[in-house]
């Protein structure tokens, strides 16, 4: 028997598979981890194929050293996925694979133990033994009902720990470790009681659960904010389940994780698992063992979860699925619908993309009929969608009224307030002010690594970098010319909590951004204390507009609608009526109907004015011809060459060397002229991030016709490079910043 391996090394030099020998004595099947000896080296392997006969001659094979785990970790049906993700994403095979095992299970996380007491022997035996020690007979009547036994702090009576040592010593119980399993969320509350179906929920859910039984199908289920998205998803999951397959559902924000394991642990009990980022490493490894083991079938999770090892997958779930927290920003740069559509594809399973406001090139894919469209245009239960009002800031200015709280947004907090309801605020900035400006000699304190202004943090007094994390304390003079004189400009979340909390003293104040949810149960602290009434307010960033379920929630108030607006990238205007559309679903999905107030220096504007409407047709027949007549995706496809170095001129010399390269390519013959829509050379918008200067070649070329020139960069973008300067690829990136 012969096993071809795929080494845990990162490195195009040996991205191939290599055969090795496998000892008598073994078993190996493809997705079994290994030991192998590799040049002077022992290292981990996955095998990928195994085989009666080989070409390698056998002088030249050496022998597995060992097999790592008792099963295969990568399920033989992902070995497939992993060649996906190496040949669409231009990885190596190992790269693939570490993305399909967590670093926990790569690593060995450890089993956590704890000490466990469990009766040796017979239970009436023991009693016997025991006729005056009352604690004692307690404690064994306890444990007589639990042959496994219990754990120490499990124990029914305090000193009970105590009582068990004495057991122990009279031989009739035994003290030991005992591998127990790490469980995320374990305080969280179940919520969501099964409720009727709206017409458009149930056909939703029939049309989905049609397709477990048969032929696999691809969805948009578009429906406007609070229409029940969410319980569909509960449905036909149940459905999967009952079908004995597995399920899947990805959401975009660890913030939404727990809203949604409450939720499906109410339905499904512990048959749900959850993987995300934040869980700790014993915690991740635990919930993917459970999932690997068949002992959960269901998992919720945010990107990554993608990958996570359920057999028979029946149904995958792609919720929110026009949110750029999708795309991975780290190499591989996958994008996780894009994996989900390829795991359905591969496994056999039906996908679900579910938004309020989906991408316009999911839109425009589906309406290609790559999708079936599933539209659910009302609220559950008849409630209507929040009244919502655009405060022209130009005419506030004109007024006098330079205060962020317009009188629209005062007198409706007020009346919220008055009548004990919740509200959130929404302004998608952290921090204090944007940046600190001297008025005397116009000196902006900039990153000292990067090419950003520091953003002012009140909390602590410091001026902070949101790019590389650099902090230092803010100056109370000018720096550069001495002046008192120094400004901090801008607003920042944190602002916005200030000046609520002087303007209305008795509300009571949450903030929920990258500042405040650090450490690892913040997130679920805040929410779990805004969703319980302890708070009326809830200031955030981004981080509040996405998806939250909140009964109590009436009014929604937008500070400065327009930052996303004006941002150089073409998606600026789709960004921005997504935001807005779903921060104002947050208002009105309780009994009480819920009202909107948007501040905006261009309510005229289609993106606001049609978020205002929650209209998403007509901003997608807006949008579609914008991009159409600019030829942006999906009508073209953006790509870069992203050149970084420690030195300026190496990396403008290399970027302008590689622009003059790939415009002589495309101009070596008619046909590839034709794929080509431009090519520049230039520096990037952020031109240094972390000592590192940027420049880039930007790419322009027709969707159609694609392939050849992208295969082109790649080749390009890997090609070995002066020491010091690195090239990266980035197709579509999230941003060109």
């Amino acid at each position: 028997m012969y096993a071809r391996v795929i080494v845990d090394i990162n490195s195009e030099q040996v991205d191939r598979l290599f055969t090795y020998s496998v000892p008598e004595d073994m078993e190996l099947m493809p997705g079994e981890r290994v030991l192998v000896p590799f040049g002077p080296r022992r290292l981990y392997g996955v095998v990928l194929e195994t085989a009666r006969e080989t070409d390698v001659a056998p002088e030249k094979l050496r022998p597995v050293l060992s097999r790592v785990d008792d099963e295969p970790l990568v399920l033989p049906e992902l070995l497939d996925l992993a060649r996906f993700l190496s040949s669409e994403y231009r990885c190596t095979l190992a790269a693939a694979l570490r993305l399909l095992l967590p670093s926990g299970m790569r690593e060995g996380a450890r089993p956590l133990t704890r000490l466990s007491v469990a009766l040796v022997g017979d239970a009436d035996e023991a009693l016997a033994r025991c006729k005056r020690g009352e604690r004692q007979r307690q404690l064994i009547e306890f444990l007589a009902g639990r042959p496994e036994g219990a754990l120490l702090t499990e124990l029914p009576f305090p000193g009970a720990p105590a009582v068990a040592r004495a057991l122990e010593k009279k031989g009739l119980a035994r003290i030991a470790p005992r591998a127990v399993r790490r469980r995320p969320y374990e305080d969280l509350p179940e919520e969501g009681a099964a409720v009727s179906l709206s017409p458009g929920q149930a056909n939703a859910l029939e049309r989905i659960c049609a397709t477990l039984d048969g032929e696999p199908g691809a969805f948009l289920l578009h429906g406007v904010t609070g229409s029940g998205k969410t319980e569909v998803y509960i449905r036909a999951v149940r459905e999967a389940l009952l079908r004995g397959k597995g399920a899947i559902l990805l959401v975009p924000e660890i913030a939404l994780t727990p809203q949604m394991v409450a939720w499906f642990r109410a339905r499904f009990g512990d048959v749900a698992a959850v993987l995300h980022s934040r869980l700790s490493g014993g915690e991740r490894a635990d919930e993917w063992r459970r999932i690997r083991e068949g002992r959960a079938r269901v998992v919720i999770g945010a990107r990554s979860a993608v990958f996570a090892p359920v057999e028979s997958l029946g149904l995958l779930i792609v919720d929110e699925e026009h949110e750029a927290t999708y795309r991975s920003q780290t190499h591989p740069c996958y994008d996780a619908r894009d994996v989900a559509r390829a795991r359905c594809r591969l496994q056999g399973a039906t996908l679900v993309l579910g938004s309020a406001t989906p991408a316009v090139e999911t839109y425009s894919r589906t309406l290609a009929g790559h999708n079936v469209l599933l539209e659910m245009p009302q609220r559950v239960a008849g409630r209507p969608l929040p009244e919502v009002t655009l405060v022209d800031m130009r005419k506030e200015l004109i007024a006098g009224n330079r205060s962020m709280c317009p009188q629209a947004l005062r007198d409706a907090v007020e009346e919220t307030l008055l009548a004990g309801q919740q509200i959130v605020l929404f302004h998608n900035r952290r921090g204090y002010a944007n940046f600190v400006k001297c008025r005397a000699c116009g000196y902006t304190v900039h990153c000292p690594h990067c090419d950003v202004t520091m953003t002012y943090h009140l909390s602590d007094e410091t001026l902070r970098c949101h790019y590389c994390g650099a902090s230092m304390s803010a100056p109370h003079t000018c720096p550069a010319c001495g002046s008192p004189f120094i400004r901090r400009f801008g607003v920042g979340t944190e602002q916005v909590e200030q000046k609520f909390r002087e303007i209305f003293p008795r509300a009571r104040v949450l903030r929920m951004d990258n500042d405040t949810t650090r450490g690892k149960d913040d997130l679920t602290r805040i929410l779990t204390a805004f969703r319980r009434g302890e708070a009326q307010v809830l200031v955030g960033t981004q981080m509040v507009a996405k998806g939250h379920d909140f009964p109590g929630v009436t009014l929604v108030g937008v500070i400065m609608a327009d930052m996303t607006l004006n941002l150089p990238d073409y998606r600026s205007e789709e960004r921005t009526f997504q935001l807005l559309t779903q921060v104002a679903g947050r208002a009105g999905r309780g009994e009480t109907p819920g009202r909107v107030v948007i501040q905006s220096y261009e309510p005229e504007h289609y993106a606001i004015a049609m978020a205002a409407t929650q209209d998403y047709r007509a901003f997608y027949q807006a949008e579609i011809t914008r991009r159409r007549r600019r030829l942006y995706p999906p009508y073209a496809l953006l790509s870069r060459l992203l050149v970084t170095s420690r030195s300026e001129s190496d990396a403008r010399a290399e970027a302008e060397l590689l622009g003059l390269e790939v415009d002589a390519w495309f101009r070596e013959t008619p046909e590839r002229r034709r794929k080509v829509i431009q090519v520049r050379a230039m520096e990037a918008p952020l031109s240094r991030i972390r000592d590192e200067f940027r420049h880039q070649v930007f790419v322009k070329l027709y969707a159609v016709g694609s392939a050849e020139p992208l295969q082109y960069l790649s080749d390009l973008a890997r090609a070995r490079r002066a020491e010091g300067v690195k090239v990266d690829l980035e197709v579509d990136p999230v941003s060109f910043l």
